[in-house]
């Protein structure tokens, strides 16, 4: 049985982790917001996330954005490459409810697990 737990391991925790995915990352975005994809040697995907105050004014909204999207991840983590994901909010982040975030996260994280297609 798969377990669904978001451990410690499955975090980007420091800037050089961070700054490792902006380079050269395999992109995959919405109006509302962009998830970057990096792979990694850990056999396992790790998420990061960026949700800047000027993006979404309070606190309150930006704990649900990043609630939803840590649950949206841990449900499909065995689904996914072992890539580092970083997903960072945009200001209509904020306008979406939950199933509608939800529903663009699914399709987001399903174009992100294809290889990414030469240019």
């Amino acid at each position: 049985m798969n377990k669904l737990a978001f451990s410690r391991e499955l975090r980007l925790l420091t800037p050089e982790h961070f700054n490792s995915v902006f380079q050269q990352p395999h992109r995959a975005g919405s109006p509302h917001l962009t998830i970057l994809a990096r792979k990694n040697t850990l056999g396992c995907p790790r998420l990061g996330q960026a949700v800047p105050k000027k993006q979404i004014k309070l606190a309150v909204d930006r704990n649900r954005f990043k609630r939803l999207v840590r649950e949206s991840f841990r449900l499909r983590q065995h689904s996914l490459p072992a890539k580092d994901f970083v997903v960072i909010a945009k200001k209509s982040a904020n306008e979406l409810s939950n199933e509608e975030l939800r529903v663009l996260l699914d399709k987001l994280w399903q174009r992100l697990s294809q290889p990414p297609r030469k240019k």
